[in-house]
């Protein structure tokens, strides 16, 4: 795995296999607004509305720009291995005591693929923070995510909820946890 940084963000890039996450970029609000309208995508998710707003991807991807942000979010990028320039995300919402949070989803063309794992555990591998501890939840009606996180080391921890803007409910999730190094 190769890392290297963009200056310009402060953001690592990670390099996998079959793509590289890289910080994002303007240019990616417009497939980020089309997967991420996809309601399959969004009910997965805590924070993405369904229906997505006019602009919601472009404040997105403007918010993740930002020097002063609390959540470094990359794109899975396909493109040097001939795929698409966003496939997915994948984030780190920094927390105390160093740790972070992941979180990601993948574009529904790339589901069952493999694609989230390798996400997860080549973000997991790069470490960018210096983590000590990264958590993660899934929505209990999500067992692939789950297996994502289980095949990448993480360790189940116990149940909780979390609400689902574009379900408009709190939903019940499974919380996972992974000690580095």
């Amino acid at each position: 795995m190769n890392v290297e940084t963009i200056t310009n963000v402060e953001q690592p890039v990670v390099q996998a296999e079959r793509f590289r996450l890289r910080p994002l970029q303007t240019s990616d609000a417009g497939l980020i607004e089309h997967y991420a309208s996809d309601k399959r995508v969004a009910t997965m998710t805590t924070t993405i509305p369904h229906p997505l707003p006019p602009g919601a991807a472009k404040a997105f991807v403007e918010r993740s720009l930002l020097p002063a942000r609390d959540e470094d979010v990359w794109a899975i990028d396909g493109t040097d291995a001939g795929g698409s320039e966003v496939m997915g995300l994948i984030s780190l919402q920094r927390m105390d005591r160093n740790q972070s949070e992941v979180a990601y989803w993948v574009a529904p063309p790339f589901w069952n693929t493999g694609l989230a794992s390798e996400a997860v555990e080549g973000l997991v591998t790069a470490n960018p923070l210096g983590n000590k501890t990264m958590f993660a939840s899934v929505f209990q009606d999500n067992p692939a995510s789950a297996r994502v996180l289980t095949h990448c080391g993480f360790e189940y921890i116990g149940d909780a909820e979390s609400f689902s803007v574009a379900r408009n409910t709190t939903v019940k999730t499974w919380t996972y946890l992974k000690r580095m190094g």
